[in-house]
C-alpha cells in the first residue's frame, strides 16, 4: 500500500515547468508602524508623541481654559480622526469641570480651510476666549480670529516651526516618530489631566488612530497598550465606527455633524453602529467608489506616477487612492494620485498616496517634496512659443498653485488647486506620455506575447466595467 506521504508532490525547486502557473511576485517587506525609528531628546529619552516643552504646554492651556469657565471653541477635522480628536479633548474638558453649554463645535463648510477668511468669521461669531484646531495641518497665517483669544494647534501633519496662525500655541507629533495621529497626540496629552479620561475616550482614541493608520496597527510601544480596550468593545466594533464616522464628509450633502454628534453622545461604540444617518451616508459613498474606482491610470514616461481621473460631488479620491496603493505595483513605482474634477466647482481635489511597492524604498518616497519638485519645473511648451509673440509672464506654477497645494503628510499628500494649474502640473510631470524608445529598441528585439482570445479577465476589462 502507498502511504499518504509518498503520494504528497515534492516541493517546488523555484522553476517553473511548462504549463503551470508561474509563482506570484514576492509582496516587499514592510516594517510594523511601531518599529519606525525613533529621535530623541537632549536627555537622551525617547521623543514620543511630541516635544516634552509642546506637550506641557498644550496641558497647561486646557487646564486654564477649564477653569476659566469661559467660552470653549473646538475646530477638528472633518474625518475619523480629528473628530476623535476633537471629541476627546470635549471629554477631557467637561471632566475637568467645564460646563457643556460654554462648549461648542465648529466643523468647516465644504472645501473650506480653517484659514479661510469665511471660517474665521463663523469662529469670530461665537466670541470664544479659548480656540482648539485639531489635526488640520498648520500654516503661517493671521490670528484664527481678531479679537482676544487663546489658540492652540493639536496636529501631526508635516509642517516647520513657524507654521502655525499668529499667536496660536502648537503642539505637533510630525516630528517625533512614529508619527502619532491627532488623536492619539490628544490622548496622550489629556489622559494624565483626569483619572477618568482613559476609561472615557481609550475606544475614541482606537477609533481616531485606526482612521489613519489602519486597523492592522499594532498597539506596541512607542504607541500605549490597548489590548483591553479592543477586548472590552472588540476590534470589528471599533473599525465598524471608523468606516460610518467618515462616510459623511464623504458624501455630496457633506453632514459631518451626524458623525461628531455620534462621536460625543455616547460612551457606548456600539450604538454608533446602529445610526441610520451613518448608515445611510456609507452606502451612498460605497456606491460612488465603486463607480468610479474603474477609472484607467494614465503614468508618467518614467513610470514613477500613475493618474487616475474621476469626476464624483463626493470625496471619494482618497479612498481610491489607498485602494490601489495596495494593488498597483512595478518597480519604478512611487506615487499614486487621484484627481477629482467634480467635488468642487472650478477645482481640482486631488489625493496622493505611495504605493505599498515602495514603502521601504531607500531613500524612501516624500510625496510633497515630490509635487513641489514637479511644480517647479521648467514649463513644457515654453519651446514651442519661443517664435512667437510671449504674453504677460505669469507668476510661477509653484506659487500659483496656492497654500492648498502639496499639504497633509509625506506618506499621504494631496491638494485643492484650479483646474487650470493642476492641467498645467500634469504637463509638468508629462502625464501620458510614453517614454521615448531606446536606439538599440528595434522591432526584432522585442519579444512579443500571445494573448488568449478568450481570456476574460483582462486589466483592461477591469477599467471598462461600469
Amino acid at each position: 500500500m502507498t502511504s499518504r506521504a509518498n503520494k504528497r508532490k515534492a516541493p517546488s525547486t523555484g522553476s517553473t515547468s511548462k504549463g503551470s502557473s508561474p509563482a506570484k511576485r514576492a509582496r516587499p517587506d514592510v516594517p510594523d508602524y511601531h518599529q519606525t525609528p525613533s529621535v530623541k531628546d537632549a536627555d537622551g529619552e525617547i521623543q514620543w508623541p511630541a516635544p516634552k516643552a509642546q506637550i506641557q504646554r498644550a496641558r497647561e492651556i486646557i487646564l486654564e481654559s477649564a477653569k476659566a469657565g469661559k467660552p470653549v471653541v473646538i475646530v477638528p477635522d472633518k474625518d475619523a480622526d480629528g473628530l476623535s480628536a476633537g471629541a476627546i479633548l470635549r471629554h477631557t474638558l467637561i471632566l475637568l469641570g467645564l460646563p457643556k453649554e460654554l462648549i461648542s463645535v465648529h466643523l468647516l463648510t465644504k472645501g473650506n480651510t480653517v484659514h479661510s477668511e469665511e471660517e474665521r468669521q463663523l469662529i469670530a461669531s461665537q466670541d470664544p476666549a479659548y480656540i482648539f484646531v485639531v489635526d488640520h495641518g498648520s500654516r503661517a497665517s493671521p490670528p484664527l480670529i481678531d479679537g482676544d483669544h487663546t489658540a492652540l494647534v493639536i496636529d501631526h501633519h508635516h509642517a516647520t516651526p513657524d507654521d502655525s496662525p499668529q499667536g496660536a500655541e502648537h503642539v505637533t507629533a510630525c516630528e517625533s516618530p512614529p508619527v502619532a495621529t491627532s488623536s492619539l497626540l490628544t490622548y496622550e496629552i489629556c489622559e494624565p489631566l483626569h483619572p477618568d479620561v482613559a476609561s472615557t475616550c481609550d475606544w475614541l482614541c482606537i477609533v481616531g488612530t485606526h482612521g489613519d493608520l489602519g486597523n492592522t496597527l499594532k498597539w506596541e510601544p512607542p504607541f500605549p497598550d490597548m489590548k483591553a480596550t479592543l477586548k472590552k468593545y472588540t476590534k470589528k466594533t471599533l473599525n465598524d465606527v471608523v468606516s460610518l464616522v467618515n462616510a459623511p464628509r464623504r458624501t455630496a450633502t457633506y453632514n459631518v455633524k451626524s458623525a461628531w454628534d455620534a462621536l460625543c453622545e455616547t460612551a457606548e461604540p456600539a450604538s454608533v453602529l446602529k445610526n441610520s444617518r451613518l448608515l445611510a451616508a456609507r452606502a451612498e459613498v460605497n456606491d460612488e467608489v465603486e463607480r468610479c474606482t474603474h477609472a484607467a491610470p494614465k503614468f508618467s514616461p518614467d513610470g514613477k506616477i500613475a493618474v487616475f481621473r474621476i469626476r464624483s460631488e463626493a470625496q471619494v479620491h482618497p479612498v481610491i487612492a489607498t485602494r490601489w496603493a495596495g494593488h498597483l505595483q512595478s518597480k519604478a513605482l512611487e506615487i499614486i494620485l487621484v484627481a477629482n474634477e467634480g467635488y468642487l466647482p472650478g477645482k481640482v481635489n486631488f489625493s496622493c498616496r505611495i504605493p505599498r511597492c515602495a514603502r521601504s524604498r531607500d531613500p524612501p518616497v516624500d510625496i510633497i517634496q515630490s509635487l513641489r519638485a514637479y511644480a517647479s519645473l521648467p514649463d513644457p511648451r515654453s519651446e514651442d512659443r519661443s517664435s512667437s509673440p510671449q504674453p504677460q509672464e505669469k507668476a510661477p506654477l509653484l506659487e500659483r498653485l496656492g497654500d492648498d497645494f502639496a499639504r497633509g503628510h509625506v506618506q499621504a499628500s494631496g491638494g485643492i488647486v484650479a483646474t487650470n494649474e493642476f492641467e498645467e502640473l500634469m504637463q509638468r510631470m508629462q502625464i501620458g506620455v510614453k517614454a521615448a524608445k531606446k536606439e538599440n529598441d528595434s522591432p526584432t528585439k522585442q519579444k512579443t506575447k500571445t494573448i488568449d482570445p478568450g481570456q476574460k479577465n483582462t486589466l483592461m476589462g477591469y477599467f471598462s466595467k461600469k
